[in-house]
């Protein structure tokens, strides 16, 4: 039960990490955008890329960090079901211990 509440606190926190970097997104390349629109629309969406690549950079180590709690899950559950057709394959003598 206790690893359920924190499996799902983190999983919690991600998602908020999440959401806070693509809104950080969003505001950063609207907010560039009209700073600079002033000038030229073309530098207007030139910056407003700029702007933006902190807070795309911070969504894919978000995700990055996303992928490779799912991974190390997936790798659990693997490990487990191995364990019980090992322990099931025990004795079967078709199957060597190597």
């Amino acid at each position: 039960m206790k690893q359920d509440l924190q499996k799902s606190y983190i999983q919690f926190l991600i998602s908020f990490l999440l959401g806070v970097s693509w809104a950080f997104v969003i505001l950063s390349a609207v907010l560039f955008f009209f700073i600079f629109a002033r000038f030229s629309f073309f530098i207007g969406l030139l910056s407003a890329f700029i702007g933006a690549i902190f807070g795309l950079f911070m969504v894919l180590i978000v995700e990055i960090f996303n992928v490779q709690i799912q991974k190390l899950e997936e790798l659990k559950r693997q490990t487990k079901l191995l364990e019980t057709f090992l322990k099931k394959s025990s004795g079967d003598d078709n199957i060597s211990n190597n």
